[in-house]
Formats: structure tokens, C-alpha cells, sequence
């Protein structure tokens, strides 16, 4: 298969090539796409020939469910049996944007995207590209990320062609996306709300709309949630995430870093700005200041891929404070990591 890329403005659209594109999603393919957390890999979420193949691209087990993506308030009332007012609450805070909502499935939506659930995941992302292709292709697309499962998610375009080159048909390239970690999934269907993946929308923000909101940790939680599965966020080179703070912090990673290093490993560093003097005499890629959790964020997977590009065999990394999104990335960092002395 050659796969077609399509490359697409995002401030000006060329609807000529947004309908070529919605034709691959009516015909049963598959599109790659840029929202504005990370790149979906979109097909008819109402098409189950079409939502298996994104299985089989992908490598991903039937057993991840996926999110439904809409462009119209109303495709809500098609997908879920039961809407309660905390979703149009929810919706009219937040939509178009990072927040998937879990609410109960009507009989349109197939097993197969909700890996057998009574529940179907759904949300309106807030890209220009990605609510044109989904009105022109006139049904709800799901779009997990456009990744080999197990490799970190895609912030751009190359990165899909990595990954999907000549397993897919079609990939828009319309640029970096701007969040950089998927949405947060949201669970209503119980009381209080449930948090079962953190991301593009904080809690804190969840709270300030609807009050109370519980934080999910349960390990079967995992498979109530798109993208949930322990290798979801891993890059190829091994992960080894410290969490002492301050000056504990640098002096582990240091340690971590000479030990490995001296054992003949590739070891790189991903590091706060702050602390980007602190490791001489070692590759270090900088994620952000440890204050600036929106361009942590958005750089998050791009270094991860890059480490890999690079040929490192251990990256070494610094925590980031949990609140806002430094919760999504230390929830992916933590998935992705691995015991600091398995490597």
C-alpha cells in the first residue's frame, strides 16, 4: 500500500482536499489526522470493517477500547442511550477540546469500538482539520493515535510516516499539534465523575465545573479507557524515571546516568530547563521549565521519539510537579517507565 499525505493548513483549509480525504473514511479507510492533542488515526466509527482495520495498522489489542470523535453536539444523542445534564454541562465548558466523556452506548455503536462495554467514549476535538474531516465524511470518526501500539503517540506528521508508512491510506499533515498528550477521559456514568486517564483538560479544571471528580487508580480502570494499556506511551529505548525532588533529583539521575554510561549504554537525559547545567558530560534534551506544564506537555512525546531516532538505549528523566497537566505526563511517564535497575 502507498500511503497518500496530504498536507493542510490549518488557519486557511483546503476543503478540496478535506473532501478527498473524507472519501478514504466513506470507502472503509483509513486517515491519519491532527487534532489538537496528538494525531489520530481516524476511520468510520460506524463502518466495523473500517474500525478493524485500525486494529490490525496499528498492532493494537481488541481489548483498548476507542474514542469516538464528533463535530456536532447533537452525534452525542446518536452514540449514548442516556445523556445526562453533566455531559451538556461538561460539553458546553470544554468541547470543542481535550475531554472525552464516558456515557452509555446506544445500539449504533459496535463491540468493537468499545471493546465490549456498555459504555462508548466520545469527544469534539478543537482542530480546524479534524471537525472539517469529520463533517465532510458525515459520521463520528474514531481516531486513536496514529502510532504503532507501544510506541510513544504522534505530535506530528514524520512521526506518523514512521510508524504507518504503507499500512495506511491516507496521512493529512497539517503541522505540530498544540496540547501534545491525549485528552482527558472522564467516566459519568457514576457519582461522582471519575478521572480514568488524565490530560489536555486538568482536574482542577473539571472541578471548578462540576465539583466533586474522583481520580481513578484502580488497575482495572485500564480497561475502561481508550489508551490505558501499561506499553501505550513507550519509547523504544529503555525509561527511567526519578521522582525525588530538588537537589535529591539531580544527584539521582547523575548516578543513574554515570552507572549506566559506564556499563557502555547510549544513556540520554530529559531534563527541566533549570537544571540543563547540572548533567556535563552527558546528552541532555530539554522538555521546558518545570513551570511551564503546557510546553512540558507539548514536547513530551516529540523528545521521547527523538531519543530513540538518535539510537539512545536509556533515557534517564526528571518528574514534573503534579498538578495541571503535569499530572497526564507523569501518568504517562510512570506507564512508560521502567525499575531503575532492570535495564
Amino acid at each position: 500500500m502507498k500511503t497518500k499525505i496530504l498536507v493542510i493548513n490549518p488557519q486557511r483549509i483546503d476543503f478540496a482536499k478535506i473532501k478527498i480525504a473524507a472519501e478514504e473514511i466513506k470507502k472503509g479507510n483509513l486517515v491519519a489526522f491532527p487534532t489538537e492533542t496528538v494525531y489520530g488515526l481516524g476511520a468510520d466509527a460506524l463502518n466495523e470493517k473500517a474500525v478493524a482495520k485500525i486494529f490490525q495498522a496499528k498492532g493494537r489489542p481488541f481489548n483498548d477500547p476507542l474514542i469516538a470523535h464528533i463535530a456536532d453536539i447533537k452525534e452525542l444523542y446518536r452514540l449514548s442511550k442516556k445523556i445526562p445534564p453533566v455531559a451538556l454541562k461538561l460539553a458546553e465548558a470544554f468541547w470543542p477540546g481535550p475531554l472525552t466523556l464516558v456515557l452509555r452506548k446506544s445500539e449504533l455503536v459496535s463491540d468493537i469500538v468499545t471493546s465490549g462495554l456498555d459504555t462508548v467514549a466520545i469527544r469534539m476535538p478543537a482542530d480546524n482539520i479534524a471537525l472539517s474531516l469529520i463533517r465532510e465524511a458525515q459520521t463520528p470518526i474514531v481516531a486513536p493515535s496514529a502510532n504503532l501500539f507501544g510506541r510513544t503517540s504522534p505530535t506530528n506528521a514524520q512521526h506518523v510516516v514512521d510508524d504507518l508508512d504503507g499500512k495506511i491510506e491516507m496521512i493529512i499533515d497539517g503541522g505540530k499539534t498544540k496540547v501534545g498528550v491525549e485528552s482527558t477521559v472522564l467516566d459519568i456514568t457514576t457519582k461522582p465523575a471519575r478521572v480514568l486517564r488524565a490530560g489536555g483538560i486538568s482536574v482542577e479544571k473539571l472541578k471548578e465545573v462540576i465539583g466533586q471528580v474522583k481520580i481513578s487508580k484502580e488497575l482495572e480502570e485500564v480497561f475502561r479507557s481508550p489508551g490505558m494499556l501499561n506499553s501505550h506511551y513507550s519509547p523504544q529505548a529503555k525509561l527511567i524515571l526519578v521522582e525525588e525532588k530538588g537537589e535529591s533529583e539531580v544527584e539521582e539521575v547523575r548516578q543513574l546516568a554515570s552507572e549506566y554510561k559506564g556499563k557502555g549504554f547510549k544513556v540520554g537525559i530529559m531534563a527541566k530547563e533549570e537544571n540543563q547545567n547540572e548533567y556535563n558530560g552527558f546528552e541532555v534534551k530539554i522538555i521546558g521549565k518545570g513551570a511551564e506544564l503546557e510546553r512540558c506537555a507539548a514536547n513530551l512525546f516529540a523528545i521521547l521519539r527523538s531519543f530513540d531516532k538518535d539510537g539512545f538505549d536509556i533515557i534517564i528523566t526528571e518528574g514534573l510537579e503534579e498538578r495541571g497537566l503535569g499530572l497526564a505526563i507523569m501518568e504517562r511517564l510512570r506507564k512508560a517507565a521502567v525499575p531503575k535497575y532492570e535495564c
